[in-house]
Formats: structure tokens, C-alpha cells, sequence
């Protein structure tokens, strides 16, 4: 898989000018390692209410997934490791903060759909490596990714804020995520 040339996305364009300044020893895997070991204090900030802290580190954390996939496409270092353990990293970030932050929030019942939607792309990417058959993330499952950051980042927003618009943005951004996460359940599927 590494010496093959990988497909560009829209958003790699964007972060081309931010990986540029990132050392040629610093691999996407490295910052794929970087968001896991983020996401412990998003959750702990997010816990304990610090939105000064938790947002800001929440947003950060969120990019570094961007950037990881941006950085394995244009230095052609996609790894099996990569596109196995970047989604992970990306639904641990995701379902933490759903499990913490959107079920008390916006709606119990969003919120495990969500984390059900999750589970069942991490047990279909776990079954497709099990047979050897490793599958980059589609371009519906990086719109839902987004969407799910956005959804979650409005409502940070919100709680840091006091802006109670801000929790019905979410919530509505949330729901389409979930559309995007069901198609992109169903193209893997195929």
C-alpha cells in the first residue's frame, strides 16, 4: 500500500501549506497517535467544564485528523496501520465527546444512534482487516466526519458561550451527519 500514488481530496489543497511545515520525520501515524492521546483531555476539560481549555484543545484535536490524512496522501505514506487506526482515533474523539457532551445536551436518543453508527463502522473496518481487504475512508465518511466535528463544535460553542441558538445548529448538523454516516455504512457495505 505505501508505494502506491493515493488520492487527493479537496481539503488536502488547503492543508498542503500546513504539512509543508511539518519535519519529514513526523509520519501521519504519528499524529493519528497524537489525537488518541489528546482525546483523554478533551474529555477531562469537557468533564470538568473548562470550554477556555476544552474547546479550543477539542477543535485542535478534530484537525489533527485532517492534517494526518493530508499528510499520508501528498507524502504517499498511507499505511495499512493508518487507515485502520485513523477512523478509530476519530470515533473515539467523536463518541467521547457525544457520550459526554450530546446526550445531556441535544438528544439521548441522537446521541446513541450516533455511537451505534460508529460501532458498526469500526466492526465493519475491524472485519474488512481481518480479511485482508483494507478500505480508506469514502468521501461520505470524511463529510460525515465533519459534520459530526461541526455539530459537536457548535454546541461547545454553545455551552462555552451561552448562546442557546448555537444547540439547535448542532443538533440539525448532527442529524445530517448521520445521514452521511448511514450512506457511508451502506457504501462499505457494497
Amino acid at each position: 500500500m505505501p508505494n502506491q500514488p493515493a488520492k487527493l481530496f479537496p481539503h488536502d489543497r488547503f492543508f498542503y501549506p500546513l504539512i509543508s511545515w511539518i519535519p519529514r520525520w513526523v509520519e501521519p501515524n504519528h499524529i493519528t497517535l497524537l489525537r488518541l492521546i489528546l482525546t483523554p483531555f478533551v474529555i477531562i476539560f469537557l468533564l470538568y467544564e473548562n470550554y477556555d481549555v476544552g474547546v479550543p484543545l477539542f477543535l485542535l484535536t478534530a484537525l489533527t485528523d485532517a492534517v494526518d490524512g493530508t499528510l499520508a496522501r501528498v507524502r504517499n505514506q498511507v499505511t495499512p496501520w493508518g487507515i485502520f487506526y485513523d477512523p478509530v482515533a476519530d470515533k473515539i474523539l467523536i463518541g467521547s465527546v457525544v457520550l459526554l457532551i450530546v446526550i445531556r445536551h441535544v438528544n439521548p436518543i441522537l446521541a446513541l444512534a450516533i455511537i451505534g453508527v460508529e460501532i458498526l463502522l469500526i466492526a465493519g473496518g475491524w472485519y474488512r482487516r481481518r480479511k485482508t481487504h483494507l478500505q480508506s475512508a469514502n468521501i461520505w465518511g470524511k463529510i460525515k466526519m465533519i459534520l459530526e466535528v461541526v455539530g459537536v463544535l457548535f454546541l461547545l460553542i454553545a455551552l462555552w458561550s451561552g448562546v442557546d441558538l448555537f444547540v439547535q445548529i448542532s443538533s440539525g448538523t448532527l442529524i445530517v451527519a448521520m445521514i452521511f454516516a448511514i450512506v457511508s455504512l451502506l457504501t462499505y457495505s457494497l
